[in-house]
């Protein structure tokens, strides 16, 4: 019987730890000076080409907490990031390689979603499978396709005289002139209001065939476009008319008088109802897609919505703003959803739910808000601004996010209208000058007017 006893482990005298506790300190430490690199990378970059940084740190964070995951384990149990408009939930096991993802995809918008990571990243093709398609933004070019000049066109924010017609027809006031430029480049002026008054705004009738034009007397003229004739000139305000808007046959107009009336242009006696709330000069006036709300923004900082069934008094009174509220917009997509701008003392857009009488959101933009318009093809927005910034912000609404800056106006950019076909803006500034930038995503069903700006000539006269 052998009674040598059995081989046991040998534990010597020498401690050697495991390379991959002792050196996760410094691994994360190099992180850290890696992201601080990429950071000031980013910022670098935004001030030079006048970009927004947002979309690239919030990448560069998803990017970190990618390798966290993937080359060092997270020690966390969750690392939840948002990554490229999806969300991703890593799921780490302390100082292993593997993790798990849960996705929520958007599956009904597969176009702008790429599968592919940078060559740079390192990751496995095994590791792309998991990590699913990416959200690619949208590329906005920041510069405009063209820019016409536009003599005379006013310098004032209480103007409104730029707007563009369901028929793809632009119209434009310079100085005491109505002109009109259409789809194929050719410019026609409609009417002159004379030497001693001016052109103050401008509205075209839902189907694009009746022009209302307010001037500085306080008339407003109502003008057959197809058969170039004055229909109507109707006189009941008593100071200029900053304001038209239509809604089938009835035409609201708005004025220094600090009146709102409501014209019906098919019957003799246009003047059908006369609301009255505001305080100073009506400056912003816009219906709803159903027709069936009139918002109105006024000098005296307030913010009105009237309903159509009753005219008596407004249904909602908004009274955050600390500025004039000229710039207003109805959102296409959502019921009930306003959206209103203030002026240089105030500088934000705020969002209103109009059925409950609530705000939902208030972003300061940190300049005059001018303008504002909503995408009819996606869930964006263009904000144009003047003091002190002459910038044109494109935005998505959710969130308010900003997804492009727009740049090269050199006076505060006063006017926008949006095309037929929602794909294209244009603005207009007191530098005298219309810029046409595409903007938003194309729609899916085009009509036969919808291939607009073949412009000729360099000049709108």
């Amino acid at each position: 019987m052998n009674n040598k006893p059995r081989n046991s482990t040998f534990l010597g005298d020498r401690f050697i730890s495991l390379r991959e506790y002792t050196e996760q300190p410094n691994k994360l430490a190099l992180l850290d000076e890696l992201e601080e690199a990429a950071t000031k990378n980013i910022l670098e970059k935004e001030q030079e080409e006048g970009s927004s940084a947002s979309e690239l740190l919030e990448s560069q964070k998803g990017y970190r907490s990618l390798l966290q995951s993937q080359l060092l384990g997270v020690k966390d149990q969750y690392t939840i990031h948002q990554l490229g408009g999806s969300t991703y939930m890593y799921k780490g096991y302390p100082y292993q390689q593997k993790f798990s993802i849960i996705q929520n995809r958007q599956a009904n918008n597969k176009e702008n979603y790429s599968c592919k990571l940078p060559a740079c990243c390192g990751f496995s093709e095994e590791s792309e499978e998991m990590l699913g398609p990416i959200k690619k933004d949208r590329k906005i070019p920041r510069v405009p396709f063209k820019v016409l000049d536009a003599p005379a066109l006013q310098d004032d924010f209480y103007l409104n005289v730029v707007d563009w017609s369901s028929q793809g027809i632009l119209a434009v006031g310079l100085g005491s002139s109505v002109y009109l430029w259409s789809a194929q480049g050719k410019v026609t002026k409609l009417s002159d209001v004379g030497t001693s008054n001016m052109v103050t705004a401008l509205g075209w009738s839902v189907n694009g065939s009746n022009l209302a034009v307010g001037t500085y007397t306080g008339a407003v003229q109502v003008w057959d476009v197809n058969r170039v004739k004055q229909t109507r000139n109707l006189k009941t305000h008593e100071g200029r008319v900053g304001a038209v808007a239509w809604s089938s046959s009835v035409l609201a107009t708005g004025a220094r008088d600090k009146s709102i009336i409501m014209n019906d242009v098919k019957v003799k006696n246009h003047a059908i109802a006369c609301l009255q709330g505001h305080k100073q000069e009506v400056c912003g006036l816009k219906w709803s897609y159903d027709e069936q709300q009139l918002a109105s923004g006024g000098n005296d900082n307030k913010l009105f919505v009237w309903n159509r069934s009753s005219y008596e008094r407004p249904s909602a009174k908004f009274t955050s703003h600390t500025a004039a509220v000229k710039a207003l917009a109805w959102s296409p997509h959502q019921h009930g959803l306003l959206i209103s701008g203030g002026g240089t003392a105030d500088r934000c857009i705020r969002s209103w739910d109009t059925l409950t009488n609530t705000m939902l959101d208030c972003t300061d933009t940190g300049s005059q808000v001018c303008s504002l318009l909503f995408s009819r093809t996606a869930d964006e927005m263009v904000s144009t601004h003047g003091y002190s910034e002459n910038y044109v912000f494109i935005w998505k609404h959710e969130g308010m996010r900003k997804l492009a800056t727009l740049t090269g106006h050199t006076s505060r950019v006063l006017y926008l209208a949006g095309s037929n076909d929602g794909e294209t803006i244009v603005t207009g500034a007191g530098d005298e000058t219309l810029r046409f930038w595409k903007v938003f995503p194309c729609s899916r069903v085009q009509t036969a007017s919808s291939h607009l700006l073949v412009p000729s000539g360099k000049d709108l006269r």
